[in-house]
């Protein structure tokens, strides 16, 4: 069905498709659309949802683990500080091997106060053990939420996912969406190791040291292996529905001389830069990363490249430079940029491009050089 949409309402469209047994809500701007689309459809009946408005963030997630643990489908959304408030029950849920599916709306930490988009909030949260995507339009938050489920439940990966879109430049725009019925395309879910009261059990309990590394390394396992997983969902998606996804977007990237890589919604607004700098007759090209875990294996070889970062690590860099350097064993040119919402335009993007520096790192906005 097609209908227009905010990237919000594409995300509890989705969930309304998925029908998860439990959803545990707490309201945070600009995410609280989310949850106030699924608690109407809950009211009106088209969703069948145990719905819980919960007192806080953290308890939104301790919901969740306590539904996912007896092995029914869960769902929460949150932002920001709502995020960072649950961040002892995130390491829980994937430590736990527990397929929870969350919507992160992007949004920077405070202080100062502010409520637009930066990619901090879920940066802070890419070592517990959850999957992260990063979407970049109403269309991709739909169909990724959707393809989030079946990843996080298959018995090779059991680990959360957390599907990342921008505040307000995607969470509140106006975009096409295209729904579809899912059929069996997202088989039942099973928890192998789901409480079962006929047949208790301890779970969660003191773990020494001869086994506690086991269960860090079973993560890494699985994390390795729903490289797989993400391959093969999407793909089978692209199959059923004719839209096609992959670890990244790659715009131009073949030919090109230098590339820009960035994520979220300035991806988008990238490949608009890309298109300006090739009628200038610079070969440029854009890559936008969709999925931050696992962090997936580029193809930079041989290319000069400028990385946009909506976060930073204070006192090491740019998160996502820094880790493509480190992976591609070269400089690149580092840029920080959007924090807090700040405009950042195609034709910033092509002057980041034209007048890159590799081996450095620019602040658009402080030392402006360009």
């Amino acid at each position: 069905m097609k209908k227009i949409a905010t990237g919000n309402k594409a995300v509890a469209e989705a969930v309304k498709q998925i029908q998860p047994a439990v959803i545990a809500a707490y309201p945070i701007t600009p995410q609280t659309e989310i949850v106030e689309q699924i608690a109407e459809f809950v009211s009106s009946g088209e969703l069948k949802s145990r719905y819980i408005p919960v007192e806080s963030e953290h308890s939104a997630m301790a919901a969740c683990i306590g539904a996912s643990i007896t092995g029914v489908r869960t769902f929460t959304a949150t932002s920001s500080h709502g995020l960072l408030y649950m961040h002892e029950m995130t390491n829980w849920a994937a430590g736990a091997r527990l397929p929870v599916v969350m919507a992160n709306v992007n949004r920077s930490i405070g202080p100062g106060w502010n409520i637009w988009a930066e990619h901090t909030d879920a940066m802070q949260e890419r070592d517990t053990g959850w999957l992260q995507v990063y979407v970049s339009t109403v269309q991709e938050a739909y169909d990724t939420t959707l393809m989030a489920f079946r990843i996080a439940e298959h018995n090779d990966v059991l680990l959360p996912v957390m599907v990342n879109l921008d505040g307000f430049s995607l969470s509140h725009i106006m975009q096409p969406l295209d729904t579809v019925e899912t059929g069996d395309f997202l088989p039942p879910m099973y928890l192998p190791h789901a409480i079962d009261p006929k047949n208790p059990a301890g779970y969660g309990g003191l773990t020494g040291p001869e086994q506690h590394f086991k269960f860090r390394w079973d993560i890494e396992r699985s994390m390795r292996d729903s490289v797989k997983i993400i391959d093969e969902t999407e793909k089978d998606f692209a199959n059923r529905f004719g839209r096609k996804y992959g670890f990244t977007e790659d715009y131009q990237c073949d030919d090109a001389d230098v590339v820009i890589v960035s994520m979220g919604t300035l991806g988008k607004e990238a490949e608009v830069a890309i298109d300006m700098l090739r009628r200038e007759g610079v070969r440029a090209g854009s890559m936008r990363l969709r999925w931050l875990r696992p962090f997936p294996k580029l193809n930079l070889k041989g290319k000069e490249i400028v990385v946009i970062d909506r976060d930073y690590s204070f006192g090491f860099g740019g998160v996502l430079a820094k880790s493509i350097q480190a992976q591609q064993k070269t400089d690149v040119f580092s840029v920080i940029a959007g924090l807090g919402g700040q405009e950042v335009t195609y034709e910033d993007i092509a002057d980041f491009i034209r007048k890159r520096r590799i081996g450095e790192e620019f602040w658009f906005g402080v030392n402006d050089h360009v």
